[in-house]
């Protein structure tokens, strides 16, 4: 059953598609506080929502609120078979084998910290190889260094070049005795896209599983965890113009079933006594007590209406929009302006780092805030890797299906204030 009613003409190439897309997303229609248009270039740190998925959202409290899976009463079954219709969609979306493989989590990083505790504590050992990459944000990082602290595994680093691309040539030598490969699809800082075409077949040969953090990758180009050929895939609604509170660890069922509960409590059990406990199959046995139903339902709607808009075109516009904000973000260039990150569109997605002169990021960030530009602003959730190139900080902007061209002659309008401002050559 479909979890959302959406009316919008499905996606084509034009201007109008762009405004139409742009009308379904209310806060985009509101002005800012100081009675500027919102230009919103953050959702690298949370996608806006359309109508359809506020109203969802509010349809199942207003309609259908009841808990799951226990009720025989039509209002727990609708709520039920709601909740349960995202998982399918979220199954085919992603071309899971199952829908008892999508695991609801609460974001991207409780999915990763599921993996390290309930897979990681219980096959690694002392001297096993945890191998991550220079780019990982900190929620693919900091579970590893817990983990390998209490067993002895050694984390190693795939190293990264001064424009945020992936060092190969040391592959294999790092794939000797790694047990697991935990890696970005899309850095969150730098948009680069990560060659797993060539890192999954050398690390599957090695032995070693493969997880992949899609929070960056999934609301932006199309995912076939098949194709991938990787063991488990991560990922957050709220960056995909779904709510806050809700993602997802999709995994192949056998290591699932594999893997000891994370939490424990009502719904992820079989069968209790007093003294000892048996747990409920796939997936349950991963979600203990009250589930965040209506934001998994609202998240059921997102993907919908991506589905509807078309991957395809998202992937192509945001590609059109990434290279026209490059070319005039390298026109400032001589005013002191550095984009940090791949120069090979094919490389990158449209996250996009940069610094301006001398003007401290977050200094920079605030001057736009007042001309209605919303950029982000500091280390991104990766330290490591401001620190490996020498930068403290760095401004961010980040594009998704909503924004255009004008939304990118704005910020280049306000950054040439800047540099006015700044007194800047």
């Amino acid at each position: 059953m479909s979890s959302c009613v959406i009316n919008s003409t499905r996606a084509s190439a034009d201007a109008s598609l762009e405004a139409r897309i742009r009308h379904d997303f209310p806060i985009l229609q509101r002005p800012t506080s100081n009675g500027k248009r919102l230009v919103y270039l953050d959702s690298a740190a949370t996608a806006q929502k359309p109508n359809v998925v506020i109203d969802r959202l509010v349809r199942y409290y207003r309609e259908e609120n009841a808990n799951i899976h226990r009720g025989v009463y039509d209002l727990a079954e609708r709520a039920t078979e709601a909740f349960e219709g995202a998982r399918a969609t979220l199954a085919r979306f992603i071309n899971a084998e199952r829908s008892a493989e999508i695991i609801w989590t609460r974001n991207t990083t409780e999915a990763i910290n599921l993996v390290a505790a309930c897979w990681g504590r219980h096959n690694l050992k002392a001297g096993d190889g945890i191998l991550l990459s220079q780019l990982e944000h900190h929620s693919n990082l900091v579970p590893w260094q817990i983990l390998a602290q209490q067993t002895g595994a050694e984390l190693r680093f795939i190293p990264v070049t001064s424009d945020g691309r992936h060092e190969l040539e040391q592959l294999d030598r790092l794939l000797d005795g790694t047990k697991i490969v935990a890696l970005t699809q899309v850095s969150n800082t730098f948009g680069t896209i990560t060659p797993l075409d060539q890192i999954v077949p050398r690390a599957k040969a090695a032995g070693a599983l493969v997880l992949i953090d899609g929070a960056q990758s999934l609301p932006h180009m199309a995912v076939d965890v098949q194709a991938l050929g990787v063991d488990f895939f991560t990922a957050s609604a709220h960056k995909m113009c779904g709510p806050t509170g809700i993602g997802f660890l999709w995994g192949r069922y056998a290591l699932l079933e594999a893997m000891p509960p994370y939490m424990s409590g009502g719904d992820m059990i079989a069968n209790v006594t007093y003294t000892s406990a048996t747990y409920n199959e796939l997936p349950w046995k991963f979600e203990a007590g009250t589930s965040n139903i209506a934001d998994a339902i609202a998240f059921g709607c997102a993907i919908e209406y991506l589905e509807q808009i078309g991957m395809d075109w998202i992937v192509a516009h945001e590609q059109r929009l990434t290279r026209y904000a490059l070319d005039r973000l390298f026109a400032l260039e001589p005013r002191g302006l550095r984009v940090i990150g791949p120069a090979n569109m094919h490389a990158r997605t449209g996250v996009i780092s940069f610094i301006f002169a001398d003007i401290h990021p977050h200094d920079l960030a605030s001057l736009l805030s007042s001309d209605g530009v919303c950029i982000r602003a500091g280390h991104h959730c990766t330290m490591p890797l401001m620190h490996h190139l020498g930068l403290s900080a760095t401004a961010r902007l980040s594009l998704y299906l909503y924004n255009g061209e004008d939304d990118i002659d704005a910020l280049i309008d306000s950054l040439e204030k800047a540099a006015r401002i700044f007194k800047l050559a």
